[in-house]
């Protein structure tokens, strides 16, 4: 199992377990349902034990606490159920998980696959409709769950066809997560990322007429697609602001361009079709070595905020909770992967961004960190972040395996 594999990465490297972490128990996961013991995460023993310990290193803001929630492995984006709090959790593998806590301890009764005899590729992207109708964006696929499926683990709907997301000949492993949110308007929205670092320029014409290296949005059953914003390299978050109904999204920079350049983005959409940069800028407004000699479309919008360069922003959630300070109310939380070939590794944090009355933003500052052992490796690499009904916020973690719950105060 690949959260147990990992838990002995980073258990050996902070010593917190003495002994080599234990295989999954068949016969726990036989004992929770009937499903095959594959299709079940045990939530107890020496992984979770792990993982709990883990936690200890991480820092948060006076009055913050963290706990461990769920051992999911390849724990992605998340979703949750706007009629009952239900979590779902996508994966870069082969399977999307239900998270399940049924006494409502704030902790994970069960993990469980969903629809474990439905083949996916890559079902990354996860996202709920106001009804309950679940989507999962694949890396070439769209699936849907009517409500009462979702709960049945039945059977889903295919809403956009194998090999019709993008032209086939662009899959590729890298930049092929998904993710995909239902808007204010009944669309799907969906990010597709492109396959380059940065694309060949006789590729890019293709790449932009699919989509590709940009966000395109459908009806929730699959007609009527058209291009939200062009130019976006590869984005692993979106959301819309609840105030005004207008998306945001993260976007990660190029590589390979040094320690400290490009940064990463946070954008805002203010209309369809706007172009934000990529690839004539690798990040922010440096000029990509590619394409710096091309000129860029007009009107490019370049980001409202820069992140810290190669800290890998990905799941982002506009927090319109209640449990957290009024400091945090209506502003952006987002997951920072780390970074994946810098001198000094950075990221694997959770940042947050305020939002004034006005639209604008302050200055971002770091929320949760001390995932990065003094050595420089990863010991959990966040990837999304979601509240739940409670005010309360869920950190996904595909390193460890894990889905983290960061409380406010007395609550736990």
């Amino acid at each position: 199992m690949k959260a147990t594999l990992t838990v002995l990465r980073f258990a050996a490297a902070l010593s917190l377990v003495g002994a080599t972490v234990a295989a999954t128990s068949v016969a726990a996961a036989q004992d929770a349902q009937d499903d095959p013991p594959s299709q079940r995460v045990p939530q107890t023993g020496q992984d979770a034990d792990a993982l709990r310990a883990n936690l200890k290193t991480i820092k948060l803001p006076p009055g913050f606490r963290i706990d461990l929630y769920a051992v999911v492995p390849d724990a992605r984006q998340i979703a949750i159920d706007p009629r009952n709090g239900e979590v779902i959790v996508g994966t870069t593998g082969s399977r999307v998980w239900r998270v399940i806590d049924r006494d409502k301890r704030h902790v994970a009764d069960d993990v469980s696959a969903l629809a474990s005899s439905t083949p996916m590729k890559m079902p990354n992207g996860v996202c709920f409709a106001p009804d309950g109708e679940l989507y999962v964006a694949e890396q070439n696929r769209v699936l849907a769950f009517p409500a009462a499926q979702t709960a049945a683990n039945g059977k889903p709907d295919v809403v956009v066809q194998q090999g019709t997301l993008i032209p086939s000949k662009f899959e590729s492993r890298g930049h092929s997560a998904r993710v995909c949110r239902v808007g204010p308007d009944g669309k799907l929205y969906i990010a597709l990322g492109q396959p380059w670092n940065v694309p060949p320029k006789d590729a890019w014409p293709e790449l932009d007429r699919n989509g590709l290296g940009g966000i395109v949005r459908i009806d929730r059953d699959g007609r009527h697609r058209e291009i939200v914003a062009h130019g976006v390299r590869n984005s692993v978050g979106l959301d819309f602001n609840p105030k005004d109904k207008t998306l945001w999204f993260t976007d990660n920079q190029v590589d390979m361009m040094g320690d400290d350049i490009p940064p990463g983005e946070l954008n805002h959409v203010t209309q369809a079709g706007q172009h934000f940069g990529f690839p004539w800028y690798g990040g922010g407004h440096v000029r990509t070595n590619e394409y710096k000699d091309s000129t860029p479309p007009a009107g490019v919008v370049f980001p409202v905020v820069e992140y810290a360069a190669h800290a890998a922003d990905l799941g982002m959630t506009f927090y319109t909770g209640r449990l957290f300070p009024a400091h945090y109310r209506g502003g952006i939380f987002a997951a920072e992967h780390g970074s994946w070939n810098r001198t000094t590794p950075i990221g694997a944090r959770v940042v947050f961004t305020p939002l004034n009355d006005d639209g604008s933003v302050g200055p971002t500052e770091i929320f949760a960190q001390g995932w990065i052992a003094p050595d420089g490796k990863y010991t959990g690499r966040p990837v999304d972040v979601q509240a739940l009904p409670d005010g309360s916020l869920l950190v996904s973690d595909d390193y460890a395996g894990a889905l983290y719950r960061i409380s406010y105060g007395s609550s736990k």
